[in-house]
């Protein structure tokens, strides 16, 4: 017999449950994956044979740390920084005909990744760990100029590199408490995101304000604040992040929602008013914004009036054979790509490429052609 499914995800109908789930396969082996929380599950969960890796949880934002975090923590808060990276779980799964695989990457959304799986396994000490703790997920944030979802530079970083935030129980997906999870980490040679501190709730609103300036002085996203046993977190953002979120949004206009914009817009006021800043700030803060939008935008409508490809650039690079799995991955999705270079360094293939923003390119021409819009 099979787990009992309404146990191990304490759901009343598993069956109403498992509808939801969508099936998908690696190597050959066919999974499930739940693209949508349902029931209390998280969104990214996935099943593979016998074995459940649960999804990452999403994180509250707060827009005002003073009450915000006050009223959110009854205790210690830690204090860590927030990447811009994505996001990615790795486990080593050791059902059936799975367990031969290793460590495995999953992204967000609970597809498995042959490129994260690959790149992790070769770079970090993962094997000793889940020899020792089989039963945990290592949650991190893959960053660097040099990967296929989301580019951004770190200065200490060359090509890609892989963050720990927190580990969780497989599947139940409770997380270690904070101390114990960085501690683990230290004694496994796992490379963490940066600790501000723990802080009283009070103090730590200062804590945060303080480590926002320097992040947002460096261009780095914000922090993420969590409670001692890791369970309840709040996450906070830089003006730097919001003005690039920004400009990468309107560099692609019609690939983007107009919640989008609003929800970083809004944060912008909060922190503004927050920070109590004078007109002459706001002012200094409202052209930022606005250049961030105005200025890519427009940079983009031009290059679809001279015929250049507009969307994501990126540069990836690793075993030839990871990176054929990679690009018939972005094929089954849909993906168009412009290949701009693709060559060797030495035992390395490395591929600098476009997605291309078809909604945007299409609905520019047509606006360029004197298409008329409906408002």
């Amino acid at each position: 017999m099979g787990p009992d499914w309404a146990a191990v995800f304490g759901v009343a109908d598993a069956d109403d449950l498992f509808e939801h789930f969508q099936a998908e396969r690696y190597r050959g082996r066919e999974y499930r994956y739940l693209p949508d929380g349902r029931h209390g599950v998280e969104r990214g969960t996935v099943i593979l044979g016998d074995a459940v890796v649960r999804g990452f949880p999403s994180i509250p934002r707060v827009l005002v740390l003073d009450p915000g975090v006050p009223e959110y923590f009854d205790g210690p808060v830690a204090v860590e920084e927030k990447l811009d990276g994505y996001n990615v779980r790795v486990a080593d799964v050791d059902a059936g005909d799975w367990a031969e695989l290793g460590p495995l990457a999953f992204t967000r959304s609970g597809h498995v990744c042959r490129y994260t799986s690959e790149t992790v396994r070769e770079r970090y000490p993962l094997a000793d760990f889940f020899d020792d703790h089989s039963d945990l997920q290592v949650c991190g944030e893959l960053v660097g100029p040099e990967n296929p979802y989301t580019a951004h530079d770190y200065g200490e970083v060359d090509s890609v590199a892989f963050r720990v935030f927190d580990l969780r129980d497989r599947e139940t997906g409770d997380p270690l408490p904070v101390a114990e999870r960085r501690a683990l980490c230290e004694e496994y040679g796992l490379e963490q995101v940066r600790s501000f501190g723990t802080y009283d709730p009070a103090g730590a609103v200062a804590a945060v304000g303080d480590a926002i300036d320097e992040l947002d002085e460096r261009g780095r996203e914000g922090v993420v604040l969590a409670s001692a046993d890791g369970e309840r977190r709040l996450k906070y953002t830089t003006s730097a992040i919001h003005r690039s979120d920004l400009e990468h949004a309107f560099a692609l206009p019609f690939d983007y929602g107009r919640e989008f914009l609003f929800s970083r817009v809004i944060r912008e006021v909060f922190q503004a008013v927050e920070r109590d800043e004078d007109a002459e700030a706001v002012r200094e803060r409202a052209r930022a914004l606005g250049e961030s939008i105005l200025l890519p935008a427009v940079e983009t409508v031009r290059a679809v009036e001279r015929g250049d490809p507009v969307g994501d650039e990126h540069v990836v690079r690793g075993d030839p054979e990871v990176l054929d799995h990679l690009f018939a991955q972005f094929r089954d999705q849909g993906l168009e790509l412009d290949v701009r270079d693709d060559r060797r360094e030495g035992d390395e293939r490395v591929v600098e490429f476009v997605k291309l923003a078809s909604a945007t390119r299409d609905k520019t021409e047509y606006y360029l052609d004197g298409g008329t819009i409906d408002e």
